[in-house]
Parts: structure tokens; C-alpha cells; sequence
């Protein structure tokens, strides 16, 4: 998928072996849903070019872009309508901790880090309301 001119640098920094990433919705429609954060990167959007595909009038098409750098995951608002929520507050683009929780118009993802064990190894991605912790992230910032 090509991601030039939505903010994508085409780093080939991948998601880290050793832990493993998701955002699930908490809050919306879409609420329960579990996305792994498998990739470098996942353009989140309500258009058909996006990785993470949800059909939400307040998300724009390509919203946000969740990407690894080395082993932090940044989000960063792709010039959004709504902009990009983190913890309450609009970001550009700002390093993830796990449990930050993201809204994107009305609907609010949460981050899970660590491995699979730690959310649980129940056969549809465990059932712990809070996640994991085994955090690769550090403070916020950039």
C-alpha cells in the first residue's frame, strides 16, 4: 500500500518479536474489536486504503497512522477533521504507552502491550479488561 503524502516515512523499522501490540475499541460501535499491531505501520481510517477499516462518519479516511520506531509505537494524526485524542489531549504525533487510550471522533481504542500471555491465552485473544503491561514505550514525548 502506498502511503506517500499521508506522513508515512517508508522506515523499515518493524514491529518488535518480543512483544506484541493491539488496539482495542472500548468505547463506539465497534466496541471488543482487537486490531494487532503487527506491521511497521497501520493507517487507521473509515476509507477503503486504510489497514484498520472502520465505518464511523467522525473518522476521516486516513485518520491516523500507528507506527514502530525501533521499539516505540507512535500515533500520529494524519490531518484529521477530529484530530487524534491521546489521554484527553490532542496530539500530532506523540509516543505510546500501554494502556493510553486513543479517541478518534466517537469511538475510543485502547493500547495493549506485552506479550500474549500477559492479556491471557484464551483462543480469542483473552479476555483481561485491562491488558497487558509489559511496556517498550517509556514516557510520552517525541
Amino acid at each position: 500500500m502506498a502511503l506517500e503524502g499521508i506522513g508515512y516515512s517508508g522506515d523499515s523499522d518493524t514491529a518488535p518479536a518480543h512483544g506484541r501490540a493491539a488496539l482495542r475499541v472500548v468505547s463506539g460501535f465497534y466496541e471488543g474489536l482487537e486490531w494487532p499491531l503487527d506491521r511497521s505501520s497501520t493507517v487507521i481510517g473509515r476509507g477503503r486504503n486504510a489497514d484498520f477499516v472502520l465505518h464511523e462518519a467522525t473518522i476521516s479516511r486516513a485518520h491516523a497512522l500507528v507506527s514502530y520506531k525501533g521499539d516505540r509505537l507512535y500515533v500520529q494524526d494524519l490531518g484529521s477533521t477530529n484530530g487524534v485524542l491521546v489521554n484527553g489531549v490532542r496530539e500530532d504525533r506523540v509516543l505510546l504507552c500501554a494502556g493510553d487510550e486513543l479517541r478518534m471522533g466517537r469511538l475510543v481504542v485502547r493500547l495493549l502491550m506485552g506479550t500474549r500471555e500477559s492479556r491471557g491465552s484464551g483462543a480469542s485473544g483473552g479476555s483481561g479488561a485491562s491488558g497487558g503491561s509489559a511496556v517498550t514505550g517509556g514516557e510520552h514525548g517525541v
